[in-house]
């Protein structure tokens, strides 16, 4: 059994039992968050895909934790001027334990 859900902008494809970083949510770790944008829940009857979602079908998942990505470096110059630029970037994510999908 699969669920793809739709957060932060991004499609997920999710089990149960499955752990996911996902855009910062803002929830405190060790709290329950629900998702309700179901793409499509796959189970033993077969595929449901929703118009844009599946009316009824939500998926619970635990929260781990927060943190921060690998910062990425961002580097411009231009050639013969002595112009340069170098800049960091840590994007925050949301570390969730998927738990339960529910139709």
């Amino acid at each position: 059994m699969y669920a793809i859900i739709e957060t932060g902008g991004k499609q997920y494809k999710v089990a149960e039992g499955d752990v996911i970083t996902v855009e910062k949510l803002g929830v405190e770790a060790g709290s329950e968050f629900v998702f309700d944008k179901v793409l499509v829940l796959s189970n033993d009857q077969g595929v449901t895909v929703g118009a844009p979602y599946v009316a009824g079908a939500t998926v619970s998942a635990s929260v781990l934790g927060e943190g921060k990505a690998k910062k990425v470096i961002v580097y411009k110059y231009k050639p013969k001027k002595g112009f340069h630029k170098k800049r960091g970037h840590r994007q925050p994510f949301t570390k969730l334990q998927i738990a339960k999908i529910n139709l």
